[in-house]
């Protein structure tokens, strides 16, 4: 039988870890880096609530936009904007050669903020 608390919990851990990570990294100037860690804790806090909502297993898919639709979470746009945003940190830190432009070191101090805001906010709903 699906332990759907253990998947929930392993998710939040999950994202705790990935965003003490994010944030060393940016603060350190490894923005590539530091940005990816950022898309999974929110990838990891949304797959979390997948498993919260729907009462299984989150699929192994790592687009934003996606996965809150999954887990029927209503964004408002501006939160949808920033997870469609974030999306692209997660192609820039699998596939660097793609070599697609990085935002400054004050941009990726933004979106750290704002990723921050909406893990909260996320975290909330728990």
């Amino acid at each position: 039988m699906l332990d759907i608390e253990k998947q929930i919990n392993h998710w939040c851990a999950g994202a705790t870890e990935d965003w003490d990570v994010a944030r060393s990294l940016v603060s350190q100037g490894k923005l590539r880096h530091g940005l990816f860690f950022a898309h999974l804790t929110l990838e990891k806090v949304l797959k979390a609530h997948v498993c919260r909502t729907n009462r299984e297993l989150a699929p192994p898919i790592h687009n934003l936009i996606r996965l809150s639709e999954r887990a029927n979470l209503s964004l408002e746009p501006e939160q949808r904007n920033l997870l469609a945003e974030v999306n692209s940190f997660n192609i820039e830190g699998r596939y660097p050669e793609l070599f697609l432009p990085l935002p400054s070191q004050q941009e990726a101090d933004n979106y750290i903020n704002k990723i921050g805001e909406m893990v909260k906010c996320l975290n909330r709903l728990f």
